[in-house]
Parts: structure tokens; C-alpha cells; sequence
């Protein structure tokens, strides 16, 4: 499998971050990625809500990322665990969108450790995963994720999710 070429982000005169297309394999995953729209219309997109989106997957990171920012949000895009909690220590998020079966650290691990965050305590978390069994999903809530959909998703499922545990 040939891997597209790498678009780097770049930052627009504004300072908002542009990531066209990334593809990233194994230990050579790129860190975390702002995923926002040029827009000459910076204050807007300040009053944005923030999502996190984990996923080891870089593919459905970015699909992700791309139907939350349709849906009005500022998005940032990591690929392990680790990235996650170095994101969410860096900067303030609404919602965590995170795959489960990832090396490293696990979804499971990543939400007892958010939850043990200052500030993130009640942010709403979803878990992505392909994982379908029963117990999976209760782990998922065991572990501090508020809901829990499985692969593939539906895109409309999911925007609808993240409002509705927003609210």
C-alpha cells in the first residue's frame, strides 16, 4: 500500500492551521494537527466549540475531523493516546471523539486518564470503535466515555451524538 503524499499544514496570514490531506503510518504518525478552515472570519471561528478527535487511524481521523468541523466545530486531530493527553493538557476541548483499539494506550486507558484532568471531568467523551461486543461497550462507559457507536459510523449519528451530550 503507497501512502499519499504527506500535505504539511500550513498557516494562513490569520493564524488559522490548514491540513489538506495527511497519511501517516505507525511510529512516523505526525502530532497533533488543528484541522480548521481558512476563514477571514477569525472571531467566529474563536467562538467555535472545541473537539478532539484520536484516532490511530489517520484516514477516520480526518473523516472526523471533517463532518465536526462541518458541524461548527475547531478540531484537532491526534493519532495514539499519549498525543491526546499532551492536547488536553495544552489546550481546553468540549468533546473527545476516540477510537478504542489503539496501540500504546488504549481509548479505555485515554478516558480514565482524561477524566483525572482538571476541567474534563464532565467534557463528554464518545467512543468510535470496531470493537462490538456487549462488554465492550460497557467497558467504554466503565472507563468514563458518556457513549459509545461502532464502525463504520454514521456521519449524521455522530454530529447528533456530539450535540446531543453537549447540551
Amino acid at each position: 500500500m503507497q501512502a499519499a503524499p504527506e500535505t504539511a499544514p500550513q498557516e494562513t496570514a490569520a493564524g488559522a492551521v490548514s491540513v489538506a490531506s495527511r497519511l501517516a503510518f505507525g511510529a512516523d504518525a505526525p502530532g497533533p494537527q488543528s484541522y480548521s478552515p481558512v476563514s477571514d472570519r477569525m472571531q467566529e471561528q474563536e467562538d467555535k466549540p472545541r473537539a478532539l478527535v484520536v484516532d490511530d487511524a489517520p484516514d477516520v481521523t480526518e473523516m472526523m475531523a471533517i463532518l465536526l468541523q462541518y458541524a461548527g466545530y475547531e478540531v484537532v486531530m491526534v493519532f495514539s493516546g499519549p498525543q491526546a493527553l499532551e492536547a488536553a493538557r495544552d489546550a481546553r476541548f468540549d468533546v473527545l471523539v476516540s477510537d478504542i483499539g489503539m496501540p500504546g494506550m488504549n481509548g479505555y486507558e485515554l478516558a480514565e486518564s482524561l477524566r483525572r484532568l482538571p476541567g474534563y471531568e464532565e467534557m463528554p467523551m464518545i467512543a468510535v470503535t470496531g470493537f462490538t461486543m456487549y462488554e465492550d461497550r460497557e467497558r467504554a462507559l466503565r472507563s468514563g466515555f458518556n457513549a459509545f457507536l461502532t464502525k463504520p459510523i454514521n456521519p449524521r449519528d455522530l454530529i447528533d451524538l456530539v450535540e446531543r451530550l453537549r447540551r
